[in-house]
């Protein structure tokens, strides 16, 4: 039995002012269907055309789901976990990519999983077996202990209450050399105390367009996170300028749909990346054997 988003308890609702822009954004229709599959940041090869065309985020922004599938080294017949995992956009990439995986998708916001279900059925990879969607906290994951070969968290940490219980949870839950891909907003180098001064200024807090922020990171640091979890870092790609397109695209989709406060989010997002503040990065974590 299908539910709609009205009889969603509000207790499996995370409010994310971009959350429920991208709602309004996906009536239907072809014109619309490639958003929900990268819900994310793109990954542009030729990141000195600025060009706007949405068209062209959106081919950006599967080749960022690309790039963290492959850097997590997913192989067909794996069991594969995609943690915040948005419209499920991500999965259906695997399943057109591996159509062998076993995938299943979590994420805190139950308004997303009934909306990836949707999705998936209407434009997603034909499949005789649905896609399972978990309604879940990703710092207590409701999934068999050694039972995954991949995980991921595709621009997610930084609304967790602890990346740390997150890594914790990743350990648990991988086989022996399995495998974490993330991406997140790094900290630069020296870079923590100006990007908090910075964002506070520009009102980006808990209510912000973005919500719920955590403290980034730096490398050194999730390095020490992976280590302390029985963890290595094997993969670590700055794409920060690979990414910098994504900022006027987001910025004239957000204007279009009248979401002035949105583009103000993505000016000061986009002025710390210029200043490499905040960088973008691919990671990918193994569990040790």
């Amino acid at each position: 039995m299908s539910m709609s988003t009205s009889e969603i308890s509000s207790s499996a609702v995370k409010n994310f002012s971009y959350v429920d822009a991208a709602f309004g954004y996906m009536p239907g229709g072809e014109e619309q269907a490639p958003f929900w599959r990268g819900f994310h940041w793109g990954l542009f090869a030729d990141p000195d055309d600025l060009d706007c065309d949405p068209q062209r985020y959106y081919a950006a922004a599967e080749a960022m789901t690309e790039a963290v599938v492959n850097a997590g080294g997913i192989t067909d017949n794996s069991r594969v976990l995609d943690v915040g995992c948005g419209f499920g956009g991500t999965l259906d990439h695997i399943l057109g990519r591996n159509p062998g995986c076993r995938l299943a998708g979590v994420n805190v916001d139950e308004r997303q999983l009934v909306r990836a279900r949707e999705l998936l059925a209407e434009y997603g990879t034909p499949t005789d077996r649905p896609i399972p969607f978990i309604t879940a906290d990703g710092c207590s994951l409701p999934v068999k202990s050694e039972s995954i070969d991949h995980m991921l968290a595709v621009e997610c940490l930084f609304h967790f209450p602890s990346r740390k219980r997150f890594f914790k949870e990743t350990t648990r839950v991988l086989k022996p050399g399995g495998t974490l891909a993330i991406t997140d907003f790094v900290a630069g180098k020296g870079s923590l105390h100006a990007i908090i001064t910075r964002t506070a200024r520009s009102g980006m807090g808990d209510n912000s367009w973005y919500g719920h922020q955590s403290k980034p990171l730096t490398v050194g640091g999730y390095e020490r996170l992976a280590r302390s979890q029985n963890m290595e870092l094997i993969v670590n790609d700055d794409v920060t300028e690979a990414t910098m397109p994504t900022y006027p695209a987001l910025r004239n989709l957000y204007y279009g749909a009248g979401f002035p406060e949105g583009a103000a989010s993505v000016d000061s997002l986009e002025d710390l990346a210029k200043t490499r503040d905040l960088e973008y990065r691919v990671m990918a974590f193994q569990k040790k054997g």
